[in-house]
């Protein structure tokens, strides 16, 4: 669908289809149902000719409801161009076939189609090939991931889709990563291979699909049509002499540069500069097109660059303007055009940190255990990763199986800190790709900071994928909802005094003052010191849930009260993977939520 949906006609041929109008017009928000006889609720036409003839094109889309031949004939009239027409989609009068008739991938039929069809329990019927064959749809792919898309010169973006649904030789080539270039690389048609240099490439390939800034035009064989995807990565950092001019050709000379370079201008993210040229002309020109940003000499002054100037320090009062700038742009990532020096600039180029190729590594949440229980993302890095470091025992090995052949699979628990991180950069180094498994959510409990710190120092890019919590698989378990209304409204993640000291502020007792849902972490072995804590403020009656390996194959849950807790742990040998659970929020069925309260008492009489 288009990016604003602002209204959607629902045209009824039958006005017995008005019920599946109605339903339509429930979910479809901007929806309006037009009809030629008079109905509560619908917008009224004499004339469906009269009125699309006038309205047709100031729609987002239409559902026409009834006979698909008179769904074409009347369109037909008001059709121009796919770039422009409105999506059109025909329902038959029984609501069982929802028909994608016009603009299905550029206007969003397809995707209004496969909505209308999950709306009504009907079955949705896409003719377009691409999606027949189950490819990718290339004139609206990177839409979605807000890549721009260029054909090559010479080539129309029709004879590229040609080439691609019949199947021929394509070659896909990133210069990027993203979570564009994961999907692409995840879900790869038969006919298509990942090329790493685009001098790999043979020269019977058809098809290029470029993902990234570089313009590869000059290097491919003549047979080759390209498709250029680019996403905004890079970074320009411009060093000026004062009133550098004439501005033209001072900005002609930067895309000529690009050019030179083999650089995609489409690609340009923002420009950067030194805060003592913020009136310079050249930048207010650049920046009506580009967002251009400015730092102090100080800010400049902090990234190591390969071209340092005593002549620019001791005009600006740091080593680097143009390259330290791209660098502090693009958040610390690769220059791919170090300083180059014009008549009265300079001017370098960063590829955006976040997209960089190269090592990469991704902190990945494991979840409480279960395997199914990782987020698509978190199995999306296993499947591709070529180290997994996993949190031995606390994560079971059932979770790294998916890995790729060939891929290095070890378990931390062997390991300290400093052989850890000696192994992760020994990958990153190399250019791979490391996931590192903590158990549950990494940011609880996870002992990521310390690594973090490592991979600060050694100016190692990485990411935290989120992972679910054991206390949220603790509520799933107890099928308990930790909030209570006008009850208990706020869940306490911490931890007892055990070897690790807890800040004074935190003590167990001054956080039961609150009587509020309390998960507490890794404390099975104090448990009785954890319960004379909790006494101080819980009614001994407390609801209390000890929680051993929750979602593992060997899950036990045992529930009392407070007041046994200790005895509980103690009788049942629980230690570590243990999670306990108080309050009153524990099975509790008291207390409605509003909704429920003032809507729906009728629901719940007696």
């Amino acid at each position: 669908m288009k990016e604003q949906q602002n209204n959607i006609g629902l045209l009824l041929i039958s006005e017995s289809s008005l019920p599946l109008a109605q339903t339509l017009q429930q979910e479809l928000p901007g929806s309006f149902i037009l009809t030629t006889t008079q109905a509560s609720g619908c917008l009224h036409t004499d004339s469906y000719d009269a009125y699309l003839s006038e309205h047709f094109n100031q729609c987002e889309a239409w559902i026409f409801i009834g006979a698909m031949g008179i769904c074409v004939r009347t369109i037909a009239p008001y059709l121009h161009d796919k770039h422009t027409d409105p999506a059109v989609v025909c329902v038959d009068s029984t609501g069982h076939f929802a028909i994608s008739v016009l603009s299905g991938h550029v206007g969003g039929a397809n995707e209004l189609t496969r909505m209308v069809a999950a709306i009504l329990g009907a079955e949705a019927v896409i003719t377009t090939q691409s999606d027949r064959n189950g490819l990718w749809a290339l004139d609206t792919l990177g839409k979605q991931y807000g890549w721009a898309c260029q054909s090559g010169t010479g080539t129309t973006l029709n004879e590229v889709i040609a080439r691609f649904v019949n199947g021929e030789p394509t070659a896909l080539l990133f210069d990027i990563r993203d979570r564009g270039t994961d999907y692409l690389e995840r879900s790869l048609p038969p006919h298509v291979k990942v090329y790493k240099k685009v001098e790999d490439i043979p020269a019977d390939c058809r098809l290029l699909i470029a993902v990234g800034y570089r313009d590869y035009s000059h290097l491919v064989s003549p047979q080759t049509v390209v498709l250029y995807y680019i996403p905004q990565v890079l970074h320009i950092g411009i060093g000026l002499a004062h009133q550098a001019s004439p501005t033209d050709e001072v900005t002609s000379h930067l895309y000529q540069e690009l050019e030179k370079a083999h650089l995609l201008p489409q690609a340009i993210a923002s420009i950067a500069s030194i805060d003592l040229k913020r009136e310079e002309p050249v930048l207010h020109r650049l920046a009506e097109h580009y967002h251009v940003h400015f730092y102090t000499a100080a800010e400049l002054d902090t990234i190591n660059v390969p071209s340092p100037s005593d002549t620019v320090r001791k005009h600006t009062g740091t080593g680097s303007v143009s390259e330290a700038a791209a660098i502090l742009s693009s958040g610390g990532g690769p220059l791919i055009l170090p300083k180059v020096k014009g008549s009265n600039y300079t001017l370098a180029i960063a590829v955006d940190a976040a997209h960089a190729l190269g090592g990469h590594i991704e902190i990945v949440g494991a979840g409480p255990g279960d395997p199914e229980l990782i987020s698509l993302r978190g199995r999306h890095m296993l499947e591709k990763a070529d180290l997994i470091l996993y949190a031995g025992s606390l994560v079971p090995r059932e979770l790294t199986l998916c890995a790729k052949p060939g891929a290095t699979v070890r378990s931390s628990a062997s390991m300290n800190l400093e052989e850890q991180i000696a192994l992760m950069k020994d990958f990153y180094d190399r250019g791979k790709l490391v996931v590192r498994l903590h158990t549950g959510d990494p940011c609880i409990y996870g002992a990521i900071q310390e690594q973090m710190n490592w991979f600060d120092h050694y100016g190692m890019r990485y990411h935290i994928t989120p992972g679910i919590s054991s206390f949220l698989a603790a509520a799933a378990e107890l099928q308990s909802q930790f909030t209570i209304p006008e009850r208990v409204q706020t869940i306490i993640l911490t931890r007892g005094e055990g070897r690790t000291p807890m800040p004074e502020r935190e003590q167990l007792h001054l956080l039961a003052r609150s009587q509020s849902t309390m998960c507490i972490f890794l404390s099975a072995g104090i448990a009785e010191e954890v319960q004379q804590e909790l006494l101080k403020e819980y009614p001994p009656h407390t609801p209390v849930a000890v929680c051993y390996k929750l979602t593992w194959k060997d899950q036990r849950i045992f529930r009392g009260e407070l007041k046994d807790l200790a005895t509980i742990v103690k009788d049942n040998h629980l230690t570590l993977t243990t999670l306990i659970v108080v309050g009153e929020a524990i099975g509790n069925r008291q207390g409605l939520s509003r909704l429920y309260a003032d809507e729906f008492k009728h629901l719940f009489r007696k």
